[in-house]
């Protein structure tokens, strides 16, 4: 069920709280509660599925509890992360590779019926982060039902924050009703309604602006020069709201719970460079693949040209986790590329002013944008022809530029939700009024069918 639905809202999340505070006072029973309540959660999507989340979990803590036992064999940890990554191609690239294949050898492939189970990319990176740990020696051992708590706690488990265990499992043990518990609460529902806000009437509004010059230009319609910047500069919008919408409202709603998840997102389309950009958009990735990519593979460390190869090798794979597709890996290339010469001109010395440095990001990532979004690299020829402005100027309905331009204002000068939620709305009565009447109209809106997918549920 999806986070904005009244299903969600109205009937799982007030019974899942209920159950999890009713049952604060034994810390086994809690976690139980809060266990039971994902995997329904979970199951609720595709039920098929929800043995694979399993076992893959367990398999995952008896690698852990096996490492320890048997004097910490290297090849156990390296066969678990290779374990790992097999089960996300077969179900993620099997066909995309295999449509490769069959691209290179000129032999037509057959699609298999794969059906991409959900949030796995996401639990993927979770599991292989806690083995890599384990070798490194800071995962410390976990009973079987910290440990899977920990994996599919429902508001991160299907598209993150990509949470680390020891940025979870260690608050398990704080009491629930402990001293400023009942604020936190309140502040995460804050949080969660804000989020609701952003997702049902800013990110769900611009997909509308979006998708169909998108659509249009998959089946080969060029838009045009207006309609082009519109759409491109509405997808950019779309993705940040959504995205960071699921954010706001997975860290409000573990805070309901007495936990708190990482910051995934930190005003990215404030960015005066595109390094700048990545430390603030999914900020979670960004720091797993630093860690566990980035660094591993040596860093800056290895000098210019082999730090700009390491660059390209994690943007690239950024791009391939992000979809099984040729525009998604040359949007993590293009991106790697993009580092690379920001890097380069670092050593120059010059410094451009922020606003030059603003607006020249801004115009890289929207481009960026569109490769992302577009279907295929016609489709985003397409667009990015229109936005050049091969194709005439044309009208655009006022309103289209009016919602852009107000998601624009917002998501530049900000302040972000979670700023609102945590440090600018003090205790008063009339932000609670002010909240709950939120809560209530955008229940009402969502009760209207009108509510979409999370964009990063595909991934």
């Amino acid at each position: 069920m999806l986070f904005s639905s009244q299903a969600f809202i109205l009937l799982f999340l007030p019974l899942a709280l209920a159950l999890y505070h009713a049952l604060a006072g034994s810390y086994q029973a809690r976690l139980w509660a809060l266990t039971l309540c994902s995997f329904f959660f979970y199951a609720w999507w595709d039920l098929r599925f929800l043995p694979l989340l399993v076992g893959a979990i367990t398999l995952n803590w008896a690698l852990g509890q096996w490492y320890r036992r048997y004097g910490r064999p290297r090849g156990l940890v390296v066969a678990g992360v290779i374990g790992h990554l097999l089960l996300l191609g077969f179900f993620k690239y099997a066909n995309f590779f295999a449509d490769a294949l069959g691209a290179f050898t000129g032999i037509e492939h057959q699609r298999w019926s794969i059906v991409l189970p959900l949030a796995i990319s996401f639990f993927t990176f979770q599991q292989i982060s806690y083995l890599v740990d384990l070798k490194r020696g800071t995962a410390p051992p976990y009973t079987w039902l910290e440990y899977t708590a920990y994996i599919v706690f429902f508001p991160h488990l299907i598209a993150g924050p990509i949470v680390r265990h020891n940025e979870l499992i260690g608050q398990f043990a704080q009491a629930p009703h402990r001293d400023g518990a009942l604020e936190m609460a309140a502040r995460g529902l804050l949080l969660f309604t804000l989020g609701l806000v952003k997702k049902v009437f800013f990110a769900d509004e611009l997909a509308g602006l979006a998708d169909p010059v998108f659509d249009a230009a998959f089946v080969g319609s060029a838009p045009q020069l207006a309609n082009a910047w519109l759409a491109a500069l509405a997808y950019s919008l779309q993705l940040y709201f959504d995205f960071s919408a699921y954010s706001d409202m997975a860290i409000g709603l573990g805070a309901m719970f007495g936990l708190r998840l990482p910051l995934n997102f930190d005003e990215p389309y404030r960015a005066t460079s595109i390094r700048d950009f990545w430390r603030r958009w999914h900020m979670t990735l960004s720091r797993f693949l630093r860690d566990y990519l980035y660094i591993p593979l040596g860093g800056s460390h290895r000098g210019p040209l082999a730090t700009a190869a390491i660059v390209m090798t994690t943007m690239t794979l950024c791009g391939l986790w992000h979809g099984a597709g040729w525009t998604f890996i040359a949007w993590g290339a293009l991106h790697g590329l993009a580092i690379v010469g920001s890097r380069a001109w670092a050593l120059t010395g010059i410094r451009l002013p922020a606003v030059a440095g603003w607006a020249l990001t801004m115009l890289f990532v929207i481009i960026g944008w569109v490769l992302f979004r577009a279907s295929d690299f016609d489709a985003a020829a397409l667009v990015l022809a229109g936005m050049a402005g091969q194709g005439a100027t044309s009208g655009v309905p006022a309103e289209g530029w009016i919602l852009v331009a107000i998601g624009a204002a917002c998501a530049v000068f900000g302040p972000t939700n979670i700023a609102w939620a945590e440090q600018k709305l003090a205790p008063r009565a009339w932000v609670a009024v002010l909240g709950a009447f939120a809560l209530f109209v955008v229940t009402l809106r969502v009760g209207q069918g009108r509510g979409l997918d999370f964009i990063y549920f595909q991934f």
